[in-house]
């Protein structure tokens, strides 16, 4: 039985669909964070001058207001993705299921 839903599922057309959606999503979202990411990481290797710099006459260098920009980007676009998931995604999904379990 279960190979048979399992199989069933498969064959739809929508759960192509979503499979298609969702990795070609999953996939954007991987390449612009570690595009931030690691671009943070070349500016702290190549430009440390930059980032030193001082911010008015605290203490505080303009990498730490950066850094705490990467931080938050990254929870930011995860926000974005988990909404997509939990709307587009989920409703394919229930489409799927109910398609299948007819």
């Amino acid at each position: 039985m279960r190979d048979e839903l399992g199989d069933r599922i498969r064959a739809n057309p929508k759960y192509q669909e979503l499979v298609s959606k969702r990795n070609s999503y999953s996939w954007m979202m991987t390449i612009i964070m570690l595009a931030v990411y690691y671009g943070y990481i070349v500016l702290i290797a190549f430009n440390k001058e930059f980032l030193a710099q001082k911010l008015g006459s605290g203490v505080t260098s303009i990498g730490i207001p950066i850094g705490v920009g990467v931080i938050l980007f990254t929870i930011i676009i995860t926000g974005i993705y988990i909404r997509r998931a939990n709307t587009e995604f989920d409703a394919l999904k229930e489409q799927v299921i109910k398609e299948a379990t007819k």
